[in-house]
């Protein structure tokens, strides 16, 4: 059976050359990198360049970068530090955030009493900006939490510009750009953004590692305590093969940026073309400029296909989803979606498809045609 992954955005495949990376310092210098003897000082070097390698690709220094288990613990861990040890009083974050975001933020809502505040979302999933400046112009300690790309619709948030505006309000900026980092390129020089954060299982590296950028003198403290690792930021013993498969496989995505971006932008294009050939009465959530690995549209199918029709693709052999991978197993309507559409809009079947460079254009003709036969 043909087999067609179009769920991108919930994981990818891991690089050949990330692999044989991995493979490499499993076997070779396994030593943990706390330990001074020489094979805890090779596994140092390689956790250091990984370190280096990773701040040079978003122009930050190699001391900003703190690893960790993935986009969660880094969310988690900003969002707690900034309330208990930072004193903030007030949390604008909004409805469509990952429930990494959004479920820490009501715990921390119960347990501080902290502040929260929504910012409105448009129907096409872009931010009111206009209505952010309003709620800083209410003068309380704030941290505000933005996403850069949604992990449901593609929606691209301006950084450089919510960037300024917490800066003149003298707010921190927390953004979650786990679907961002290695498919588009962040400045961190230019861009006043306080904290951001990555997962390598993302951009074709391995699961269960990740990063948070931590600009220098914020003040955080450490969400897990033990040894001094990361600075002591974070402790426990490094993942070095992990690390050093993250590090390679950002490099690779940099590197082939200029020819993948393109590449996966025409197969978006590709299937926006199909679906209006086949599909003319079906509809784009948000618009078609929205990120270039992403897209979600609502399907010109009866209501009663909706629960059936992710096992019906599935049964061909193609991978899709409806939202995120996280809530996958949830029979209630997509969150994100919820601030977007009607409740009728909400029962018909919707599919999100992202892409990445191991897709081709024979992919999505067999996604077409698996659809027509539903």
């Amino acid at each position: 059976m043909k087999k067609v992954y179009l769920d991108n955005a919930s994981t990818t495949a891991i690089r050949p050359e990330v692999i044989q990376e991995m493979t490499k310092v499993m076997t070779e210098d396994f030593g943990n990198p706390s330990s001074t003897h020489s094979f805890g000082r090779n596994g140092k070097t390689i956790l250091e360049l990984s370190r280096k390698s990773i701040a040079k690709h978003l122009k930050c220094t190699a001391q900003e970068i703190i690893f960790t288990s993935g986009g969660t613990e880094a969310d988690n861990w900003i969002l707690r530090s900034a309330v208990e040890d930072l004193k903030t009083e007030r949390i604008i974050t909004t409805k469509i955030e990952h429930h990494a975001v959004l479920h820490t933020v009501l715990v921390l809502e119960a347990e501080y009493n902290v502040q929260v505040d929504y910012v409105n979302v448009n129907p096409d999933g872009s931010i009111d900006l206009t209505h952010l400046s309003n709620l800083l112009a209410e003068e309380k300690k704030t941290i505000v939490s933005l996403m850069h790309v949604n992990n449901e619709t593609g929606t691209i948030l301006d950084l450089d510009r919510v960037g300024v505006i917490c800066k003149q309000y003298n707010a921190l900026f927390h953004s979650d750009t786990v679907q961002s980092v290695g498919k588009t390129e962040i400045d961190l020089q230019k861009t006043p953004v306080d904290f951001i954060l990555a997962s390598a299982h993302k951009f074709h590296g391995p699961k269960g590692v990740g990063f948070a950028f931590i600009r220098k003198n914020s003040g955080l403290q450490p969400l897990i305590f033990g040894g001094e690792q990361e600075k002591g930021l974070r402790a426990g013993t490094e993942a070095v093969h992990q690390i050093a498969g993250m590090a390679k496989a950002l490099s690779l995505s940099y590197a082939n940026l200029e020819q993948e971006r393109p590449y996966i932008t025409s197969l978006k294009m590709y299937l926006i073309d199909q679906l209006e050939i086949h599909f003319p009465g079906y509809r784009i959530i948000g618009k078609k400029e929205d990120f270039y690995n992403i897209i979600n549209i609502i399907l010109p199918f009866s209501a009663d296909k909706t629960s059936m029709l992710l096992f019906s693709l599935d049964m061909k052999g193609i991978a899709v989803s409806r939202g995120s991978a996280c809530q996958s197993g949830s029979i209630k309507p997509s969150h994100v979606l919820k601030e977007m559409l009607s409740e009728t809009e909400l029962k018909l079947p919707n599919l999100r498809i992202s892409f990445s460079h191991c897709n081709t254009k024979e992919d999505i003709d067999w996604l077409i045609e698996s659809l027509k036969t539903i």
